[in-house]
């Protein structure tokens, strides 16, 4: 029995030592192909560009994003990578207005999702924000993609679409990180429940305001986002500040502790989504789109902060030398690396 366990564990060690430089050969070519997409894109928005630099950028963009969601899921990355490929592959020597169309939804959904799933746990506040500052780089980077590929679309339906499907396919894929139903547990079902409720509110609040609200109140509502923009060169975005980077900063804090944090992070799909949406706004400038995003990150940070202390004060842990653990910076749930599969 003493031989055959350190037998096994140098077997386990030594198959981990040949996995290694597979896998950071495969970081190193994902790395590369972003780049590659990043800097297409930046070409293709240079004056006298050809349409196709900005969309093989867009391209680039969108198969990266495919094939890390997949490894981060545990699907098959070639697969769907490949797929993703033939669909930008087709984009782009057509150059039909509805299959660019279609690629950017497909985007905005990959990366409001894969924004999610590349956090990791945070034991702190101070951690929780800088897995925020994650998820909004990657949809930075994604709505620059879906940008590129210039879409032919009606905003209000585009966002729509992309928000209901981000937010079902991140819960599919919760669905398994978080043990299904029986893992969700009760703190797990009032965050979803009050996540829905809210994002159902806010969505049919502007939506009937938009079109039966009295004039004198969408007056003063416009008046007041006039004035933002004007002073401050942006407006926080309601589902943004109020949802998605709460979600974020409460959820993986509480990943830390409880799997149950996953669903939480699900409704960081409608932060990571909002981007791309601000970006595309014809009525923004390139400035006023980035300081409302900033904004609500900002607004989002601070209301998430307050719920993480008063998750914390209303479940008794911060009381004595316990707090001093909570606060101290080691994760107490461990989870995959960054760069590993979740499953």
């Amino acid at each position: 029995m003493s031989t055959t366990v350190p037998r096994r564990r140098a077997e386990r060690s030594s198959r981990r030592s040949r996995l290694r430089p597979g896998r950071r050969f495969g970081v190193t070519v994902w790395v590369v192909l972003l780049l590659a997409g990043l800097a297409a894109l930046a070409y293709g928005a240079t004056p006298g560009a050809r349409a196709y630099v900005g969309e093989s950028g867009g391209v680039a963009v969108a198969v990266a994003f495919t094939t890390g969601l997949v490894a981060r899921s545990g699907g098959r990355t070639f697969v769907y990578g490949a797929l993703a490929l033939l669909l930008g592959g087709a984009v782009v020597v057509t150059d039909e207005p509805v299959l660019r169309t279609g690629a950017a939804v497909l985007t905005c959904v990959v990366t409001a999702v894969f924004a999610v799933m590349v956090t990791t746990p945070a034991a702190t506040v101070v951690q929780a924000v800088r897995e925020v500052l994650v998820a909004m780089l990657v949809a930075l980077v994604g709505a620059a993609a879906v940008v590129g590929l210039e879409p032919t679309l009606n905003l209000s339906r585009f966002a729509y679409t992309t928000l209901g499907a981000s937010l079902a396919l991140c819960l599919l894929v919760v669905f398994r990180l978080g043990a299904g139903l029986h893992g969700l547990g009760r703190r797990g079902l009032v965050a979803v429940l009050i996540g829905g409720g809210l994002l159902a509110v806010t969505l049919a609040y502007a939506e009937v305001l938009r079109r039966y609200g009295a004039p004198d109140l969408v007056d003063t509502l416009l008046d007041g986002r006039r004035w933002s923009l004007d002073t401050l060169h942006g407006a926080p975005r309601p589902v943004q500040a109020l949802l998605g980077v709460p979600a974020l900063v409460w959820g993986t804090h509480m990943r830390a502790r409880r799997r149950q944090g996953w669903w939480v992070c699900a409704f960081g799909v409608t932060a990571a989504a909002q981007v791309t949406h601000t970006f595309l706004d014809p009525s923004l400038t390139l400035l006023e789109a980035g300081l409302t995003t900033a904004y609500s990150v900002v607004v989002g940070v601070v209301l998430g902060a307050v719920v993480i202390r008063v998750d914390l004060l209303l479940t008794g842990s911060r009381r004595g030398r316990r707090a001093r653990i909570d606060d101290s910076g080691s994760t107490l749930r461990p989870e995959p690396g960054r760069t590993h599969p979740l499953l």
